[in-house]
């Protein structure tokens, strides 16, 4: 690779953009002039903002004690833990309407209030008259008749129905219906109080009732309002009675509990900016990313600038790498800048809280200089990672617009990966560390943990920049690939129609499926799949125990046939001409249906000892999975070796080993195709120490369907491995591990284990049988060709 070469391109793209207005506005303008500007504004708005006060009814004012709960038309000051907050509640009440003169309110007032007063009295007496209807329900036995039942309850939802619409439409946001024998009933508790005789319960006649419309978010607010009021005013009626009574105010609150915050201010801040900052910079790594890879792949080819481009000294490669050097410029300033803008911005609105907001706030100073340093090292490899994979998306559109539309779905998977980082309950473990955006993003929320991070997290820092490092060079070496196709660069700018594509796939039909054909066959595998959770949990419950262990068994048998082999075996007959080749089906001689199955024998203690080794790695199964297979243990041994062990082996062979590793295959690069295909096979299985497991198995089935030609030694493969699985989980525990077992086998948990003698036998063997296997047969691309 030529450097010099490397440069100019990096050089003249970087020029290129510098030019664009769109550019600069995105990376620098945006980050340093909107952030302070909507600081401003928010801050602006937060001060001219005036709440537009609620209407609160209350209706039995009179009834009220003398301790004053209600000041002429707002609730009293005292009640609020802001005082702020009184005028946001404006209370109409019958007395305060009765007692003001005519020349303080104004008509229209007046005339409001009076009707809302109307309105409100007719809900009371509809609300009573369905508390009525309910005793009545609950009181009334099943010798009543269930015509009188079913009368009553059409009437209880006709009045449900029209309380609702008539609160909707009288515009109160709360109404509060005191009892008319309230100061009767609390007088009468503060004499037995005082007297210290036995207390009875209370009539219902004497509670207050608080009624809100929960489907609106005026009437919520107001009424978490006046129920904060209508406690703060219950306790000081409470602590009055206890007084006159001789008794201590405290006995109510026996705990007598308050918080004691012992962070440090400092702290506070950090443990807010632990949340925000991973997001923060892996949204603005990702846009900065965005929209120069678009402008340098489809803007080019939309300005006729590629082909100069291309007929330049400079190869392939070196242009993929200026153009990735410039993407990877501004994707690291853009974050950068978005980063610091936002940093400052936030600190200074914060130093100009004041009171509470500020306490809690901590004051939201800048991030210590380690933590700060800690985001460039993650940055790094972020940047690389999206600069790459905008880079690779961008090069299959043929506009702007269209770049536009591919790197989309890209952010959206990103937001939601983000999503998931700043989850409070989300913590770093291993096998979060090696998957591409949520390690880089839990290291950085525990490296600017307020405690600061524990030795764990600096050693999760190896795996999370080693695994993003390989995920960014596989993701340029996607780009160089990209930019060495002919059909990607120069495709035709035709406007795509769906009946057009399909006439035309059904009308050039080949031997085997091509590459995108085997990507749309296995995306509607997985959307099948997640259609079909619902149907099956529903009918799930609607199972008695007894008989869900043989649901299972046939909802396994049924996904595997239609859900799994379904789609292939139909795309297989539509798309392809020649079912043979697609599914290679070829008779490899029994001698290899003989390495297979001993293959299978062989391998099987190997990877149970490796899913052991690495247990700690992946997260539990879920609880369901656990319960799954412990119903199957407990079924018949022939129906779950046909569950388990028959059906998957034909189904997921003919899936993944057949139409899917032709298609990918046809890339003339059997390697990759054995990799996508055991991908897909482990993506399948879901639960992450089962993807790991199904993944190394598919390379191993993958290599034996490629070499050989034949699907035939993998069916019989899969079939062997899964039955030593079922007879392993059901019989495992029973063999013997004394006397000359004991040199191969060891009980652990009541599970069959291997000891290490067995398995140091057991790699020489398996890898002389995959050798024989493997070592003779007809390679893909000649197959193909042929």
């Amino acid at each position: 690779m030529n450097w010099r070469n490397v440069f100019l391109i990096f050089h003249r793209e970087v020029l290129d953009q510098l030019r664009d207005r769109r550019t600069l506005f995105m990376v620098a303008v945006l980050p340093l002039l909107l952030y302070p500007l909507l600081g401003i504004g928010t801050a602006q708005m937060t001060t001219l903002f005036s709440e537009q006060p609620r209407r609160v009814v209350v209706l039995g004012a009179d009834q009220l004690p003398p301790e004053s709960l209600i000041d002429q038309d707002r609730f009293s000051v005292r009640w609020f833990r802001q005082p702020s907050e009184q005028n946001t509640l404006h209370v109409i009440t019958e007395p305060a309407l009765a007692s003001k003169p005519s020349e303080e309110v104004p008509p229209s007032a007046r005339d409001e209030n009076e009707i809302s007063l109307a309105e409100a009295r007719h809900l009371r007496d509809l609300i009573r008259e369905r508390q009525g209807i309910e005793r009545v329900l609950v009181d009334r036995d099943e010798s009543s008749g269930a015509d009188a039942r079913t009368s009553d309850a059409d009437r209880l939802r006709e009045l449900q129905s029209q309380i609702r619409s008539e609160f909707t439409r009288s515009g109160i946001d709360v109404l509060v219906l005191i009892p008319p024998d309230f100061r009767q009933a609390l007088e009468q508790r503060r004499q037995r109080l005082i007297e210290r005789t036995a207390a009875m319960d209370e009539p219902a006649e004497s509670k207050c009732y608080l009624v809100l419309d929960s489907a609106s978010d005026k009437s919520q607010i107001a009424s978490r309002r006046v129920l904060d009021v209508m406690q703060a005013w219950e306790q000081a009626i409470l602590k009055q009675q206890l007084e006159e009574s001789q008794l201590p105010p405290a006995l109510t609150t026996p705990l007598r509990l308050s918080e004691l915050d012992i962070a440090d201010r400092n702290l506070v801040s950090a443990s807010i900016w632990a949340k925000i900052f991973p997001a923060l910079l892996v949204m603005m790594t990702l846009t900065g990313a965005f929209h120069p890879a678009v402008d340098m792949c489809a803007g080019e080819k939309e300005r006729g600038t590629m082909e100069t481009l291309l007929i330049s000294p400079a190869r392939r490669t070196e242009i993929v790498m200026g153009k990735f050097l410039s993407v990877l410029l501004f994707s690291m300033t853009t974050a950068v800048l978005n980063l610091a803008s936002i940093g400052m911005t936030a600190a200074y609105m914060a130093s100009l809280a004041v009171g509470g907001a500020s306490s809690r706030l901590g004051g939201l100073t800048f991030p210590p200089v380690s933590s700060l340093a800690w985001s460039v090292v993650v940055l790094i490899p972020l940047a690389t990672l999206f600069s790459a994979l905008c880079l690779s998306l961008a090069t299959f559109a043929r506009s702007s617009k269209e770049g536009q539309y591919y790197l989309s779905p890209l952010l959206m998977v990103t937001l939601g990966l983000t999503t998931f980082c700043i989850s409070p309950g989300t913590e770093m473990q291993p096998f979060f560390s090696v998957m591409p955006v949520i390690g880089p993003g839990l290291l950085l929320k525990g490296l600017m943990q307020a405690n600061g991070p524990d030795y764990q997290t600096y050693l999760y820092a190896v795996p999370v920049l080693v695994t993003s490092a390989g995920y960014s060079l596989l993701a340029l070496w996607w780009a160089i690939e990209q930019f060495r196709s002919e059909e990607i660069l120069f495709g035709e700018a035709e406007q795509f129609s769906l009946d057009r594509w399909f006439r035309q796939v059904l009308r050039d039909r080949q031997p085997v499926p091509t590459f995108s054909q085997a990507v749309i066959c296995f995306v509607l595998m997985l959307l099948v799949q997640f259609a079909s959770w619902k149907a099956i949990q529903s009918t799930l419950l609607g199972t008695t125990i007894e008989y869900q262990g043989m649901f299972q068994i046939r909802i396994l048998m049924l996904q595997q046939v239609f859900l799994i082999a379904g789609p292939p075996l139909v795309m297989g007959g539509l798309l392809t001409t020649s079912l043979r080749q697609t599914f290679s089906l070829r008779w490899p001689g029994m001698t290899r249906l003989v390495l297979a199955a001993v293959l299978a024998v062989s391998l099987h203690p190997l990877t149970l000892e490796l899913m052991a080794l690495t247990q700690w790695f992946f997260p539990p199964p879920p609880p369901g999975v656990v319960e799954l297979m412990k119903q199957l243990k407990a079924m018949n041994p022939g129906l779950t070796l046909l569950a388990m062990a028959v059906t998957p082996a034909l189904c997921e062979e003919i899936a993944f080993r057949g139409y899917l590793l032709s298609g990918f295959r046809r890339s003339q690069r059997a390697g990759l195709g054995i990799f996508l295909s055991s991908f897909a096979f482990g993506l399948i299985h879901m639960i992450p120490q089962q993807v790991f497991n199904a993944f190394l198995l598919g390379l191993v089935l993958g290599l034996t369907c490629v070499r050989t030609g034949s699907l035939y030694p993998g069916v019989v493969f899969h079939f062997v491995y899964n039955s030593l699985g079922v007879l392993h989980d059901r019989w495992g525990s029973n063999v013997p591990t004394n006397h000359l077992w004991g040199y191969f086998f060891r009980g652990e948990d009541q599970l069959l284990r291997y000891q290490p003698a067995l398995i140091c036998l057991l790699v020489p063997t398996a890898a002389l049988l995959l050798y024989l296997l493997t070592r003779s047969g007809t390679n893909s691309a000649q197959e193909i060709s042929s």
